[in-house]
């Protein structure tokens, strides 16, 4: 049987991800890999702005 992804009722769709993701950099040259994919980050601002959550 097939798997479908998860989201939250909040989360971005696939065809807004879509939309976002060819407007964000990509990253240049060697580093660290991060902890948190972009949407994820992007999927927090969103959270933390829509339930008033302060900023540490």
């Amino acid at each position: 049987m097939p798997t479908l992804a998860v989201t939250r009722r909040f989360d971005l769709t696939e065809a807004q991800w879509a939309i976002l993701e060819s407007l964000l950099p990509t990253p240049k040259g060697p580093g660290r890999p991060p902890q948190w994919t972009k949407r994820q980050l992007i999927d927090g601002i969103g959270w933390r702005v829509r339930v008033g959550a302060p900023w540490r």
